[in-house]
């Protein structure tokens, strides 16, 4: 059964064949041929026309937190159901929870806590030494998560579009489809990589499997690795995509098994839009209370920049243990502490009743953690550097859209999604690293004109 939307969510029906009007001419046609947890595409995403002349769409997630508000708990929770699916078609084993109890998450979103936490309990206990690589900006939260539910012999690390002038990149390589293709891979543990005898790569959505099949070619020429799962809440790559997989394993004689929550395949038409339709945003006429937070005294930093005589670094290190420079289980327990004496601090400072936690770029799974912990109505997203066309359209996934220079970067675009006045009583920003005033002065203008009354931004660095 095919069901067009225009581009609006369509009645639930078989979920198998659906097609979305996005903008303008620009259609796509999805196929589900595997869906293990049998879940609605409707609590998955939604679409939008996303600026970029190589794809002109985006699935943008509802789970991801990134584009638009989530439970917290229920994204975390989306990551520890692609580690039950690693432990039933990888190792063989039954799961701790069940498929059902899985599905009744989406179903039921309060359940997602009680759920996440006896998760965390019985994580899956692995010998073989498997390193965990989340893709940035969009899956730094999600591999995090995916790891955070093993115990054992893993680790984990998330690739970074960022240049850390101090430690050299292990691997390199590109996301072709993407508005920032450079991934780098910094880890303190010049060991990490050539340890790992299996690898798992997380990623929010498979198109085509490019950027899965560039790493796995580093990795199998720099390491030879030879062990590959790859690991997606969406996987849509065609039966040519497909092939060129197995040509991989042939050619090189490794293995590459693919996980996901739904597969299938997708048929576009028309062209993408390239240039951007910026809305009109009308300024909040409510005042607005600016405070600004230092938690760094909570968490673990990596300081070696600092001997080094790099001025910006020194200021403002970034944390150890947030995945970009390689971590283990046991300084995942570490973080663990680290997060839940922030969010004691974060609870005192709540004054609000319906509460947005924002994370900055890459930086999503510290403060979506965090979040998690603050208590009932409390939603999660992050900033990003995709852009992406809004409209004012029912079903439409992206209404409204801010943009600002980045607080690392100025040349570098970032926005957010989804924000509208009256929507939050409070808002608690985190920042990784501190900036200074100037740095910060485009983010912050930003942030004024959303129409939040309270907005707390949260340094960690």
């Amino acid at each position: 059964m095919k069901n067009t939307t225009s581009p609006a969510s369509s009645p639930i029906l078989s979920e198998r064949e659906r097609l979305y009007n996005i903008l303008d001419e620009l259609q796509v046609e999805v196929k589900v041929s595997s869906n293990p947890y049998r879940l609605e595409l409707d609590d998955l995403f939604r679409m939008a026309a996303r600026i970029n002349k190589k794809r002109g769409f985006l699935f943008v997630s509802k789970l991801l937190g990134k584009h638009l508000p989530v439970h917290p708990s229920l994204s975390l929770v989306s990551g520890a159901m692609l580690g039950c699916l690693y432990e039933s078609c990888i190792l063989g084993r039954t799961p701790e929870v069940s498929v059902e109890q899985l599905r009744e998450v989406f179903l039921d979103k309060g359940q997602a806590d009680g759920i996440y936490r006896r998760m965390m309990e019985s994580k899956i206990v692995v010998e073989e030494p498997t390193l965990f690589i989340g893709f940035a900006e969009t899956a730094t939260a999600l591999g995090h998560s995916m790891f955070d539910a093993f115990g054992g012999n893993v680790t984990f690390l998330h690739t970074t579009r960022e240049n850390i002038g101090d430690i050299r990149s292990l691997i390199n390589f590109e996301e072709e489809h993407s508005h920032a293709v450079s991934h780098r891979c910094y880890a303190e543990d010049s060991d990490l990589f050539s340890r790992a005898s299996r690898i798992v790569l997380v990623d929010d959505e498979i198109t085509t499997g490019n950027t899965s099949l560039n790493i796995i070619k580093e990795l199998f020429e720099t390491f030879g690795h030879r062990d590959f799962v790859v690991a997606s809440l969406l996987d849509w790559r065609s039966s040519a995509d497909r092939q060129r997989f197995a040509e991989l394993e042939r050619e090189h004689g490794i293995t590459i098994r693919c996980l996901s929550l739904v597969e299938g395949s997708i048929t576009v038409k028309g062209s993408p839009v390239e240039e951007q339709r910026r809305l009109p945003v009308e300024p909040s006429k409510e005042p607005i209370t600016m405070k600004k937070h230092r938690i760094g005294m909570f968490f673990e930093h990596r300081s070696t920049a600092a001997d080094k005589g790099d001025y910006r670094d020194s200021i403002a290190p970034y944390l150890l243990h947030s995945g970009r420079f390689g971590m283990n289980a046991e300084q995942g327990e570490a973080l663990d502490l680290e997060v839940g004496r922030a969010a004691d601090y974060m609870i005192a400072l709540r004054t609000g009743k319906r509460i947005l936690c924002m994370g900055t770029g890459e930086f999503m799974y510290i403060p979506m953690r965090i979040a998690n912990l603050m208590g009932d109505e409390v939603y999660y997203q992050s900033t990003t550097r995709s852009p992406i066309h809004p409209m004012q359209r029912e079903g439409y996934a992206i209404t409204s859209a801010y943009r600002f220079d980045s607080v690392d970067d100025a040349s570098t675009a970032n926005y957010m999604y989804n924000l509208s006045s009256g929507q939050y009583d409070e808002a608690f920003v985190f920042v990784e690293r501190e900036y200074d005033e100037t740095r910060g002065e485009s983010f912050e203008r930003a942030l004024s004109l959303i129409g939040i009354p309270i907005v707390h931004i949260v340094f960690c660095g």
